[in-house]
Parts: C-alpha cells; sequence; structure tokens
C-alpha cells in the first residue's frame, strides 16, 4: 500500500526561436504534435525594434508560462533555434532571457538543446553571383 500519494508530472517541450528580428516561444506537449501555448514578442512590445529584446522575451515567456501552467505542466525540455543555414548561427538576445523566465516559472528544467539547423555541406547565399549591390 502506498500512503505517499505521488504528485503526477507532467512534462512539455519548450521551443525558443531566437533571431535578431524576434523571439518566439512556443509550448507542446512531449510528443511535439499538440501546442499548448504560443507568443512572440511582437505582442508584447509596440515597436519593431523592442521584438528582439530580452525585454519582450521575457514578457511572451510569461504569458506563455501561465497558459502551461493552467494546462497542468510542471517540467519542461527547452529547445533553442536560431536562424541557421545561410543566417546566423547565435541566438538573438532573447534566448537567454526567455530560458530565465522559464526557470523562474517554477518549472522543472530536463534538458536544454540547441536544434539551430546547421547544413553539412554549404546552402547559397541570397544576392546571386555578384552580392546584393546597393
Amino acid at each position: 500500500m502506498l500512503s505517499v500519494q505521488e504528485a503526477k508530472e507532467k512534462w512539455g517541450i519548450a521551443h525558443i526561436f531566437s533571431s535578431f528580428n524576434n523571439t518566439i516561444v512556443h509550448i507542446t506537449d512531449v510528443s511535439g504534435a499538440e501546442t499548448v501555448a504560443i507568443s512572440s514578442g511582437g505582442r508584447h512590445v509596440n515597436a519593431d525594434r523592442y521584438e528582439s529584446s530580452p525585454y519582450a522575451a521575457m514578457k511572451s515567456t510569461a504569458a506563455v508560462v501561465e497558459a502551461a501552467h493552467d494546462k497542468g505542466f510542471t517540467g519542461l525540455h527547452i529547445r533553442v533555434r536560431a536562424v541557421g543555414g545561410v543566417g546566423s548561427r547565435v541566438p538573438g538576445p532573447g534566448a537567454q532571457a526567455a530560458i530565465r523566465a522559464l526557470a523562474r516559472g517554477g518549472f522543472k528544467i530536463g534538458r536544454i538543446d540547441d536544434v539551430t539547423p546547421i547544413p553539412h555541406d554549404t546552402t547559397r547565399k541570397k544576392g546571386g553571383k555578384r552580392g546584393r549591390r546597393v
């Protein structure tokens, strides 16, 4: 007989896409098929230049955290993604702030992965043979 009642844990995945123009935080179930909550930096600031700021990332993460708590999630695995390909392989300024806000939101943090798409050969950069002529 179990006298101590075990608390049921519910895990999800937090997908953080962070470029130098915006930060998108998207929480799904463990399979990644069903969306629990999604928010971006552009929903919480009113100037385009602030969409990628750490402040906007924290605000959007706080909105997502609230929705995930309401649906009973207790732990999150985090997947951080930058633009990749011919773009930057370094996440934007909102990524670190978003991870911090998730940790402060009261979730157990499982693993943190970098899932930036990096080509094994190279993909051709836009702009043609002679580059972008200004």
